[in-house]
């Protein structure tokens, strides 16, 4: 077991504790306003954001070139480097085209590098750990892994992430697995800092030892994640489970009705604080009615528009 897990000293948090999972805003023709992403970032910023992911699966990564994913990382990095952690999601299902753009962010001045498990491809775990490796051994920033089975097939067993755990670049892990005694393993005899890749699962998740999330309900509802994972890591578990509590309206609106980068536009543009509520194909945006339920759990929460 690692000396920092063993005598449960504090953990560095490494690229925040509250971490919006950014969506990309785009224009009503489907390109991508890098103005309103940077008016975006600030506004996430100034309501508790201390880190941001951009254009990982809620950013729509899949559907933009690499031109417009380093775009991205540029602009964002301009609007709030120095004030967020600013995390670049690189992960493709090809291990060279991830090597390549993870190449290419560390250029723009991001802080470290989300790498999500190879998805379709469904490889062995010698071949997820040799994809990770791949990238860590030749891009010098922290990374954080995305272990999330519901999206890649493949999950990243315990005893890989043990092993990956070991690279010194390799540092973090968001964990939407699922599997507690995976994370629990994994916490337990590891030095990897451990973010909720599941915004209804962060209380149960710090309870373990993580330190925050990465969220894509938090684009509405930055604050209150800032209170809920602030009281967590204080150790004030009534605080914590009373955030956890309020929150859950907010996750039934931007999680459960249509795809999490979709609820979050519809919800933003509305909101006004993105131009539009754009998405690429093959998403499609909210409908009314289907805002319209997404409002009504809003509303549950105290958040009107």
């Amino acid at each position: 077991m690692s000396e920092i897990r063993a005598s449960l000293a504090p953990v560095d948090p490494v690229f925040g504790t509250v971490v919006p999972a950014m969506v990309t805003p785009m224009r009503p023709d489907g390109s991508v306003d890098l103005d309103a992403a940077q008016a975006l970032a600030e506004h996430l910023v100034d309501n508790g954001a201390d880190g941001l992911v951009v254009t990982g699966t809620t950013g729509e990564t899949s559907t933009l070139t690499d031109e417009e994913n380093v775009a991205m990382f540029r602009a964002v990095v301009e609007a709030v480097g120095g004030r967020a952690k600013v995390v670049a999601g690189t992960g493709t299902n090809d291990t060279n085209h991830s090597l390549h753009l993870s190449q290419a962010a560390a250029e723009t001045g991001v802080d470290g590098l989300l790498l999500v498990t190879p998805y379709y491809n469904k490889p062995p775990q010698a071949g997820i750990a040799a994809h990770f490796r791949a990238v860590a051994d030749k891009v010098d920033l922290p990374i954080m892994l995305y272990d999330i089975p519901g999206r890649s097939v493949m999950p990243i067993q315990a005893e890989t992430l043990l092993s990956l755990a070991e690279h010194p670049n390799i540092v973090a892990l968001k964990d939407a697995k699922g599997d507690l005694q995976s994370t629990t393993t994994v916490l337990a005899e590891t030095d990897l800092v451990v973010y909720s890749g599941d915004d209804g699962a962060t209380l149960p998740l710090m309870s373990l030892g993580a330190v925050g999330v990465v969220s894509v309900s938090a684009h509405v509802a930055p604050a209150k994640y800032r209170e809920l994972v602030d009281a967590a890591n204080a150790g004030d578990i009534a605080a914590a489970r009373k955030a956890h509590f309020e929150l859950d309206p907010v996750q039934r609106a931007i999680m459960t009705h249509v795809q999490g980068a979709v609820a979050a536009k519809a919800v933003l543009a509305a909101q006004g604080v993105i131009p539009a509520a754009t998405v690429r194909l093959p998403l499609v945006e909210a409908t009314s009615d289907e805002l319209s339920i997404i409002r009504a759990d809003l509303a549950e929460a105290g958040i009107t528009f």
